[in-house]
């Protein structure tokens, strides 16, 4: 199978389709202009650039959102946080590295630091040492979901 993704005025990607070998091949050779051409005959003219699905070509696999840089003939990923920087890879890069002590963190654009991941629940506290949420009172098993309201873990049926 072959991926197609559409551009937008803005090269934006709008959709990814899938083409079947057999609409791509000429000769026996995959053709990007024949599934561009196919692709067009089936939706109306548009602009669409081939993406694998494995990454093979253009960086990686385009996704809704991402941009096609033509120059580059790359897909970037959306920009996550205004803070962020493209490198020389074509990735996102933060402003300060991501810790490397093994646990968890997530961006806050605010103060442009890597913090905790915010509590899950109003109810629960912060362990330091084992850097995890934990509730209230201990998960009696797997096949349970946290209730807020009742300050219980209910069963899931």
């Amino acid at each position: 199978m072959a991926h197609f993704a559409k551009l937008d005025e803005n090269n934006v990607v709008t959709e990814v389709v899938v083409v079947g070998n057999d609409m791509i091949l000429e000769n026996g050779v995959e053709s990007e202009q024949k599934g561009k051409d196919y692709l067009n005959d089936l939706f109306g003219v548009a602009t669409w650039v081939q993406t694998s699905y494995n990454g093979s070509t253009r960086k990686q696999y385009a996704g809704i959102g991402f941009t096609y840089d033509q120059g580059n003939d790359v897909f970037i990923k959306r920009q996550p946080f205004t803070s962020w920087t493209l490198d020389s890879n074509f990735d996102w890069q933060a402003p300060v590295a991501y810790p490397t002590d093994g646990n968890q963190y997530v961006w806050d654009e605010d103060s442009l630091s890597w913090v905790k991941p915010p509590s899950p629940f109003p109810s629960w506290t912060w362990n330091e040492s084992e850097w995890i949420w934990e509730a209230p009172i201990p998960k009696p098993g797997d096949n349970y979901m946290w209730n807020e309201d009742t300050q219980t873990w209910d069963l899931i049926s």
